[in-house]
Order: C-alpha cells, then structure tokens, then sequence
C-alpha cells in the first residue's frame, strides 16, 4: 500500500467543519474517520491509540533505540467550508503530460490559469469530478504520516519514539483546542499540511475574525420614508467601503488583508464577518483598529446600531520558534537528502502547528505536494506523496537531537 491509497479512500469520508456550531468536534461526522483512523492505528501495531471525545486522535510508534529524539507529527481530519466534501468521487491521472484537465462539461483547468500545476507535470495525479473539493488539504497529510509509521514500523532502521496525532476543526480555527499536549510530549514536532515538497514554513499571518452585526428597523416598504432602517442596505455600503489593495484578492507574500467571507441577513438584522491577516503584529493591530473606526462611523452616517466583535484567532509562530531554529535546520536536512533545496515562506494562511507554538511546542509546517485547495480545482500527487514519506522517515531516523 501507498500514501496514495490510504488518501483515496480517506477523502471518501465526509470531514467538513462547521464556523457556526459550538461543538466540540464541531461537525459529529469528522468522528467517523476519526474512529477508522484510531482502527488502522491500532492494525497498525502502534501502541498507546486514543480518539478523544472531542475527536483528536493520538498514536505512539516505540522507539527502537531510546538515545534517538522524539519525533511528532500532526495532520487535521476536516476540510474546508468553501465547497462540499460529501460524494468526493477522486480521479487519477497516470503520468500527467500537463495537458488541460477536463473535471466535467462545465469544468476544466490546466497550468496556465493554475500555476502550481506545474510543480506536478509528469506526476500521476488525483483531481475531483469539478462537484466537490478533494480534501488534499489536509488528508494527503493524515495518509502521508499514516505511511510513514506503516513503512518504520516495518524496517529495521532505528529511530526514537514516534507520535502522531489527527485533529478536528482546523480549517475553523479550532483545531488544537482541546489538544492535550501531555499526550504528546516530544522533541521535535511538525504539522504536514502544508503544499510544495521542499516546505519548510515557521512564520504564518496573525489571525483575528471579526463580526459585523448592523441593527436595522423593518416598515412595510409603501410607508418607509423616514422611518425604515435597511440594514442590508448598509451592510452592503460597509462592505464595499473596504479599500481593494487590502483584500485577500489584491495582496501577496507579506501583505496582510482584510476578507469578507461571509454576508447574511435581511433589513432587520444582517451580519458580516471578516477575517484579518497580517504577518506584522503592529499592522495587524491598525487593521483591526481601521475596523473600529469603520463601524463608529458608519453608525454616525447611518441610523441604527452596529455591533463589532473581534477576536483573535492565533499568532505569528515565528514568535515562538525555538532560538536556533533546530526543528527547522532538522527538517532542512530531511529535505536536503531527498536532493532538493528547501525553502521557508511566509505563509498567507495558519496551521494548528501556529496555535500549538503558542503553547509551547513550536511545530513548523511540512507541504503534501499539493494545491488548489480550498476548491473543486483541488490536486494531489502520488510521486509527492511518495516524497513527502521518504522526508519524514528522513526526520525520525536522523539521531541528531
């Protein structure tokens, strides 16, 4: 078996989140393959195999040789919000030459509109019927470390302990919540869940959401003259008062933003939430502070009132990372043995590894080798996959501490 089989049949599995629920897992569905996944666990061999209530999965490899560093390695089980992952129906491309991929009548994509293609031409590939969203992110991880601990499970080389752990929630912010990190105590410990093979990221945005709720007053339309308060009316305004070079769409590499993920309501009530991004804290803290100021004035040109809640969700990892960097310089060498040069970008996005760092346990990000995530032109790669195995085991069997 593959790290590509193990993926196919993981993103038959329905893991979507939900932003809105307040439970814990916050979808109970994400427990299904959390309890498939503590069953291959315990197949595997592995010892000390936990699903928690709230749906976190926990698994020790032992070590064969005690003097060689504990190794941790962290993937999340749900996917994200933006397209259904019920009914994935997962197609393989042997050998892609690079051509256009046709998903379906309506769908089609090809390197040119979708420039990470082009790390996996020659590669055999999985891409989606153009319905769903795939699951790459982050299943290809949860499969990737799966093969992993079947392969040193399996081998005569000596390592130290190694741990695993699968988590709910991520793409909701609220994957590490109930992350017990005494379950987990290791040396060195990395999320998988990241995109190009020679991926090695420490440094990803501060995070904060922040809700817009407008009040408004409803009247029958023929007598509102005066006397109606429209508040989807000013929702609108709100949203288009946001200056396009911060949006997510106008901004790259260390350029923060502001994004509207989300609009509802009707003239009564409506609400907005954004998320805010920046990798600078000091910027971080003027975006939020434009929104206060946003929202005072609006309530000041408009009648009704506007409610504003802002919370952080978590923090630029690179504020915790270890003072000489030797989880990252560790992962540089397993990267380096695979005859590639790695590279540590600013990530435009988060990971539990950014919630966990917090906490004490800097955890960089490793990629998948794949792309398009979030979306129905969501890809994978067999041969990356394949790679991303050979790494880790690259990680767990060097003996440098």
């Amino acid at each position: 078996m593959k790290a590509h089989d193990r993926f196919l049949k993981y993103v038959t599995y329905d893991t979507q989140s939900d932003a809105e629920s307040t439970s814990a897992p916050s979808t109970p569905k994400q427990l299904i393959l959390a309890d498939e996944l503590k069953k291959e666990l315990e197949e595997l061999g592995l010892q000390n195999v936990i699903r928690t209530p709230q749906g976190i999965v926990y698994a020790t490899l032992p070590a064969t040789d005690e003097s060689m560093p504990s190794i941790g390695f962290i993937s999340h089980m749900d996917t994200a919000s933006e397209l259904s992952g019920k009914n994935v129906k997962p197609r393989v491309i042997e050998n892609w030459d690079g051509s256009t991929i046709v998903l379906n009548d309506e769908y089609s994509m090809n390197p040119e509109d979708f420039p990470q293609l082009k790390t996996v031409i020659g590669d055999s590939i999985i891409v989606t019927d153009g319905t769903t969203l795939l699951g790459n992110d982050d299943k290809a991880g949860i499969a990737i470390i799966m093969q992993t601990l079947d392969e040193l499970k399996n081998s005569n080389q000596p390592h130290g302990k190694i741990m695993a752990a699968f988590t709910p929630d991520e793409e909701v912010g609220r994957g590490v919540e109930n992350f017990d990190l005494s379950e987990f105590p290791v040396d060195f410990a990395y999320t998988v869940d990241g995109a190009e093979v020679n991926g090695v990221d420490y440094e990803t945005f501060n995070a904060a959401q922040a809700e817009v709720t407008i009040h408004g007053k409803s009247i029958h339309p023929g007598s509102a003259k005066d006397q109606m308060i429209n508040a989807a009316e000013i929702a609108c305004r709100f949203a288009a008062a946001m200056p396009e070079y911060m949006t997510a769409e106008h901004t790259e590499g260390r350029e923060g933003f502001i994004h509207l993920i989300s609009v509802s309501g009707e003239c009564e009530k409506s609400r907005l939430i954004f998320i805010i991004r920046d990798h600078n804290r000091t910027l971080f803290e003027k975006k939020k502070e434009w929104m206060r100021k946003v929202c005072s004035a609006y309530e000041v040109l408009y009648p009704g009132r506007i409610e504003l809640n802002i919370h952080d969700q978590y923090e630029n990892m690179r504020n915790y990372a270890d003072e000489d960097l030797s989880t990252v310089k560790k992962a540089y060498r397993a990267v380096e043995k695979e005859g590639l040069i790695p590279v540590s970008l600013p990530v435009r996005g988060g990971t539990d590894g950014a919630v966990l760092s917090a906490r004490g346990l800097f955890c960089p990000n490793l990629g998948t080798g794949g792309g398009n995530c979030h979306g129905r032109f969501e890809f994978a790669s067999c041969d990356k996959m394949d790679q991303m195995v050979r790494i880790l085991k690259n990680i767990a069997l060097e003996d440098v501490k």
